[in-house]
């Protein structure tokens, strides 16, 4: 188990990341998905949420705990964040002594360490500022949007405002840092096939799918994804073809496509022989990529006669990702919140046919933050 740092100053700054999590342990994998399918900010469930939420889990668990069983014994996801953390504000500490000490926090949403007791953590050691800073790069109101609607819902239920001010950074897809990280990772990647073979690879940036419902209400995701995979492609000078993909679907209704698992076999109908997949929306190996792009799809490369699958190493503990992570929150503490932006334009604008009640309620508290971050200077 990884030991954290003991902090012992007051900080000055606190850092909010926020994620999806996933269970460490085999015993934590039913209760990370009965969290998952009771969150009405990701996914709907007809009928009763809590008793479908019950019954999907049930029937689920038994496989996913297997999945984790064949990647260790449970994701790595936490340990990443965390090594990913000490070194984003051992970074920032020299680079910006003006908002140090800093201090990060793990928000989960769905696993240890999760969000309510990271603002526990918080409201004890009351930083001056909070920067809630996501670790999804692209934003969907599934992933970011959820982890902020909780937060606004923790304080609500706690009946109490925040003993720090607050400001939010909600979505950096095209930040200069990662897409240099992705950009080496796909090198990475890419080098591991032949060199006679390498200039005929074909580049799958593979992203976690999201229900043709979501997109169709406006969900900004699929074209941020696409923006990130257009910076990195022009940082390689498009030096090979490339497509995006999607995995990870769950249920019968009408996702993202083509599916990453699909294309595999009619690319090498093509002639197509070797492919590099670049998990592209994760900042972290996690179970999609250690099980369903090392485990599945490599056994469907097999099946499709591929030459050469190789998944490209994800983001983990890169220096130029790490330094990135320091470099964005300088960047919004220095010239964002100075300049009046507190959260991104787009996050005050919800998607044209949302109808989620909880969306408007967390804009509420960020405004209100927002008024509370100005007023203070």
């Amino acid at each position: 188990m990884r030991i954290t740092k003991v902090f012992r100053q007051k900080p000055k700054t606190g850092i909010l990341m926020l994620n999806m999590g996933g269970p460490s342990t085999l015993p934590e994998v039913k209760p990370f998905l009965s969290r998952l399918f009771n969150d009405r900010d990701l996914l709907k469930l007809p009928f009763n949420q809590e008793l479908m939420a019950k019954f999907i889990t049930e029937r689920r668990y038994r496989m996913i705990e297997k999945h984790y069983d064949e990647i260790g014994g449970g994701s790595p996801i936490g340990k990443w964040t965390g090594l990913q953390g000490d070194k984003m504000v051992e970074l920032l500490d020299e680079m910006n002594p003006e908002s140090a000490p800093h201090k990060y926090y793990i928000g989960f949403r769905y696993a240890a360490p999760l969000t309510e007791n990271a603002i526990s953590q918080i409201e004890r050691d009351q930083p001056e500022h909070v920067v809630a800073f996501t670790q999804y790069p692209q934003y969907s109101c599934a992933t970011t949007g959820s982890s902020l609607n909780h937060i606004a819902r923790l304080y609500g239920e706690m009946g109490q405002k925040p003993s720090s001010t607050w400001s939010v950074i909600d979505r950096w897809p095209v930040w200069e840092g990662l897409i240099d990280a992705f950009a080496e990772c796909t090198i990475a990647g890419l080098n591991q096939i032949p060199e006679e073979d390498r200039h005929k690879a074909v580049i799958l940036f593979s992203a976690h799918s999201l229900p043709l419902s979501a997109v169709e209400r406006g969900d900004p995701y699929p074209h941020e994804v696409a923006a990130t995979v257009y910076a990195v492609m022009q940082k390689l000078g498009f030096r090979n073809p490339w497509r995006v993909t999607w995995q990870s679907q769950v249920g019968p209704k009408k996702w993202l496509s083509p599916k990453t698992d699909e294309v595999l076999e009619e690319f090498s109908k093509r002639g197509r022989k070797s492919l590099v997949i670049v998990p592209i929306a994760f900042t972290s190996d996690h179970i999609e990529t250690l099980h369903e792009l090392d485990i599945e799809f490599a056994e469907e490369a097999e099946k499709a006669g591929l030459k050469h699958y190789i998944r490209a190493p994800a983001l983990n503990d890169n220096s130029t990702f790490c330094q990135s992570l320091a470099d964005r929150v300088q960047h919004h503490l220095n010239v964002e919140i100075p300049r009046g932006e507190s959260f991104n334009a787009q996050l005050g604008l919800r998607c044209p046919k949302c109808t989620n009640p909880s969306c408007q309620e967390m804009r509420n508290f960020f405004n209100e933050r927002k008024r509370m971050l100005y007023a203070s200077k």
